[in-house]
């Protein structure tokens, strides 16, 4: 009885250290567990939404800046180069990418997201000082600077969710690309409103600018990386090659190219194709806003509808359905017409816009890949370039709106 109890002691040391030897074995595990929601999880996840909302919430809101540019600003240029300034936005927003993509993989995301926020806010201030018909002053500010910007920004913020969520990744990346949609609802309403009331140009583009670097500020102290890069970051050649072996992702990429060349012209020429056609200034105005919020409405629904059909089959029904509805544009002649192809078009354009990110993310093989993978696929952005120029050149100086969006619905 004597020797019992230390017998006991030895025993629970013994049991201490193999306990503490369990927890030190168990705990690099931990890092490939996904938290799936929590403090830092959520608020990183809500500072990629207002990326989002100031990054390609105001390219989607371009189309006030076209129709104000074609009537007052730019009015010696031609429809043709007045959207290449937005298309070049949208398109250096896309292949910037693969740019950004490289640096996220190799641990540069603070770098990106706080250049990106920098550039942004400069580009739009300097936007506001660009004078009547000086073409290049604009395009240098809102072609160049906020698509590089738009470029260093789009990545980072969907890529760093997939350090916190697995299970419930295409519903969260669904909310966070939500914040593009509720940008192109709230910046038409506002520059609408500051860019034909008193303010006019320059202070009512100063105004916008303010509001975007406040929220971007917002978005840089809430987002958090959580996980260390690669030890071996992506290699892009290599990347390259496998994707080229990949067969569904060659179709993802060849799709995505003919999707951009047509997805931008309802949203930089509904509100000027309405005005033409004598709908009111004022319902013209909130053309756009009706079509982003149809599009927060397909945004929102996608993840849910994703769960049951699948995100490749959902991308490709959304895809399909936007060609439709751009060749149903040709019919377009009254308030109605506007308001029913507004909402078809942009529910649908919220599913597609949506379901990009998780279909990247289901067909990369490692998720320590994705940024990588996410920049080769949003490198075929150079559609954009090409689209909406081309449907500039196309309607002409007599507004021949058929032609157009002939081009946009069957590419």
């Amino acid at each position: 009885m004597l020797c019992a109890e230390p017998q006991d002691n030895e025993g629970s040391k013994v049991l201490d250290i193999e306990s503490s030897v369990s927890k030190d074995l168990t705990l690099p595990l931990r890092l490939d567990e996904f938290p799936e929601g929590g403090l830092v999880a959520w608020s990183t996840a809500f500072g990629s939404f207002l990326i989002l909302f100031c990054g390609w919430g105001y390219t989607t809101s371009f189309g006030v800046y076209e129709d104000f540019y074609t009537q007052y600003y730019l009015i010696n240029e031609t429809s043709y180069a007045i959207s290449s300034i937005g298309s070049f936005n949208a398109f250096l927003g896309t292949t910037v990418s693969l740019i950004a993509g490289s640096l996220y993989d190799r641990g540069y995301f603070y770098h990106l997201v706080i250049t990106g926020s920098l550039l942004q806010s400069l580009s739009l201030f300097m936007l506001s000082l660009a004078k009547p018909d000086q073409y290049y002053q604009i395009f240098l500010a809102q072609g160049l600077g906020s698509g590089i910007a738009l470029g260093l920004l789009y990545v980072p913020s969907l890529a760093v969710v997939t350090h916190y969520f697995k299970r419930k990744r295409t519903l969260v990346m669904t909310f966070i690309i939500l914040g593009s949609s509720l940008g192109g609802i709230i910046h038409p309403i506002m520059l609408n409103n500051l860019l034909n009331g008193h303010l006019g140009f320059a202070s009512g583009v100063r105004a916008s600018a303010g509001l975007v670097s406040v929220l971007l500020l917002i978005a840089c102290l809430c987002m958090r990386t959580r996980l260390d890069p690669p030890t071996t970051p992506v290699n892009y050649i290599a990347a390259a090659r496998k994707c080229l072996r990949d067969v569904p992702f060659i179709f993802a990429v060849a799709g995505t190219f003919l999707v951009q060349t047509g997805f931008y012209y309802p949203l930089f020429f509904l509100q000027l194709d309405s005005m033409k056609h004598g709908i009111s200034t004022t319902f013209s105005f909130y053309s756009l806003v009706i079509l982003n919020a149809s599009s927060c409405v397909g945004r929102v629904t996608s993840g849910y509808t994703a769960a049951y059909i699948g995100v490749p089959n959902l991308t490709v029904i959304s895809a399909i359905s936007c060609g439709l509805i751009i060749l149903g544009t040709i019919g377009l002649s009254s308030l109605a017409s506007v308001v029913i192809l507004g909402v078809l078009y942009g529910y649908f354009s919220g599913v597609y816009t949506a379901m990009v990110g998780p279909l990247v993310a289901v067909l990369a093989p490692n998720p320590s890949e994705l940024g990588g993978w996410m920049g080769i696929c949003f490198f075929v952005g150079f559609g954009s370039l090409l689209g909406t120029p081309v449907s500039g050149a196309l309607l002409a100086s007599n507004y021949t709106w058929w032609k157009p969006a002939l081009f946009s619905g069957v590419s």
